[in-house]
């Protein structure tokens, strides 16, 4: 499932989900090709697609590496 930031901008693609936080997949241009987490805070509602409150910009200054 996509992951779309509040601005419309794709920011990934949901691997998957666990102890409140989403991992987005890995091999994925928008990640840069690293695994990526986001909390589930971060989404504003869930319909074809996983839809973020935060732009792509924010999102991307506040993810973290998976360790």
């Amino acid at each position: 499932m996509d992951v779309i930031a509040s601005d419309g901008h794709r920011v990934g693609r949901v691997d998957h989900v666990k102890d409140g936080q989403i991992e987005l997949a890995k091999m994925d241009l928008e990640t840069g090709f690293k695994h990526r987490m986001i909390p589930v805070s971060w989404v504003d509602h869930i319909d074809e697609h996983v839809h973020l409150n935060l732009t792509e910009d924010e999102a991307k200054e506040r993810w973290q590496d998976k360790q």
